[in-house]
C-alpha cells in the first residue's frame, strides 16, 4: 500500500497525537516547487479550521527542525473529508461495509481501478465486493490509493 516517507509519517504522528488528534495518514505529491505534503487528521468530535491551523503550526516548526523532505514543499493539514483516504489495513477493516474506490499501482487483469464495498482484509489482501457481487482480492502491497465513496 502507498506509504509516504516513513520518517515523515512518524514525525507527523509524534506531533499530531500528543495534540489529541488521530493521524489518518500523510501523502506526498509532486516534486520540486510543486511538491505538496498533505496531512490528514481526525477527532471523534470532528475537525475545525482552528484544529488544522494548530497542527499545521506545530508540524511546520518540527519539519523545519528535522528537515525530512529535500527541497521546497507546501504543507496542507485537513480532515479526511467525506471521501476519506484509507492508508492502512486497520482503516480498511474499520470502514468495512462502506463503499470505496481503489487504485492499484499496476494493472491487474487489464484494470487499475476498482469500486465496491469493503469486505475486510485477509492475508494482506483487501477483500472488495464489486457491484456484480463478485469478490475481488487486492494485495495491499499493490494498492496505490483507496478512498471511501460518499453515499448520499
Amino acid at each position: 500500500m502507498y506509504q509516504a516517507n516513513p520518517k515523515l509519517t512518524a514525525l507527523a504522528g509524534a506531533v499530531v497525537e500528543p495534540l489529541g488528534f488521530e493521524l489518518v495518514g500523510v501523502e506526498q505529491c509532486g516534486t520540486g516547487r510543486s511538491s505538496v505534503v498533505r496531512v490528514y487528521i481526525d477527532h471523534e468530535e470532528g475537525i475545525t479550521v482552528d484544529d488544522c491551523a494548530l497542527v499545521s503550526h506545530q508540524l511546520s516548526g518540527q519539519l523545519d527542525v528535522e528537515d525530512p523532505i529535500p527541497g521546497e514543499y507546501a504543507l496542507e493539514v485537513s480532515s479526511p473529508g467525506l471521501d476519506r483516504p484509507l492508508f492502512t489495513a486497520e482503516q480498511m477493516q474499520r470502514f468495512q461495509g462502506q463503499r470505496a474506490r481503489v487504485r492499484l499501482a499496476e494493472k491487474r487483469n487489464g484494470r487499475r481501478n476498482f469500486e465496491g464495498v469493503l469486505a475486510g482484509v485477509i492475508n494482506d489482501a483487501l477483500q472488495l465486493r464489486l457491484d456484480n457481487d463478485e469478490m475481488e482480492s487486492l494485495s495491499l502491497a499493490l494498492i496505490e490509493s483507496a478512498r471511501l465513496v460518499p453515499q448520499f
